[in-house]
């Protein structure tokens, strides 16, 4: 089957591989950090005693999670046009990876929450902390340093759904191996290539999760 592949062919499209593996780079980097923003607010909301603000995050993390991501993506990207919202491919797949993976960061920052000792918490109300005030100087950095494995997958998520995006036409990664394939009928070269810098990509993401695992245990046993 493979007899005639072509490593020459996937030696000239190298630079359009490079150019593509750079913008998943840094459109994940992106949509993680809105995520990151995202996952904050809905799991503050959705940490709230009143209805009003615990309901909707729980409606909008239950709806985003029960649903296919390209469905999302296609809702964005067809949908917006018709509110006279017209945004660039590249933008409006950050806003659906950062928006769909959001959701599971919420859950993910949420349980980290949780974890913190009730007693920490009682303390800043005492020394009259805000709300503010105790979810930025006490619960959320201690919530981050136990999420920071978990997150780390999830990130791994988000750069394998960023494939998805070459639907809309963005030249990230997964765009450049089409390009080969419909160029020179060269579909194993193509998609054998994109496997090969995913799996770079998943294993220099699995290598930082478990330095911070370690990092954590390190740090667990010095306190």
């Amino acid at each position: 089957m493979l007899e005639n592949f072509s490593f020459r062919t996937i030696v000239e499209y190298l630079p359009l591989f490079g150019q593509g593996l750079v913008t998943t780079v840094w459109l994940s980097l992106l949509s993680f950090a809105g995520a990151l923003a995202v996952g904050i607010l809905l799991s503050a909301m959705n940490l709230q005693r009143g209805w009003l603000f615990r309901v909707p995050a729980k409606a909008y993390i239950d709806a985003v999670r029960a649903t296919p991501l390209l469905a999302q993506l296609y809702f964005l990207y067809f949908g917006l046009p018709r509110l006279g919202i017209i945004l660039p491919e590249l933008v409006v797949g950050i806003l659906a990876l950062s928006l769909n993976s959001g959701a599971y960061v919420a859950e993910i920052i949420r349980a980290g929450i949780l974890s913190i000792p009730r007693g920490q918490v009682e303390a800043g109300v005492a020394s009259g902390m805000t709300y503010v005030q105790r979810m930025r100087l006490v619960i959320l950095p201690q919530a981050f340093k136990v999420t920071i494995p978990p997150l780390l997958g999830q990130a791994i998520v988000l750069v394998k759904d960023s494939a998805l995006l070459s639907l809309i036409a963005v030249a990230e990664l997964t765009r450049a191996g089409q390009l080969l394939a419909s160029d020179r009928f060269m579909p194993a070269e193509g998609f054998i290539t994109i496997a090969a810098f995913y799996l770079l990509l998943y294993y220099g993401l699995k290598g930082l999760a478990a330095l911070s695992g370690r990092w954590l245990g390190q740090a667990g046993a010095r306190t």
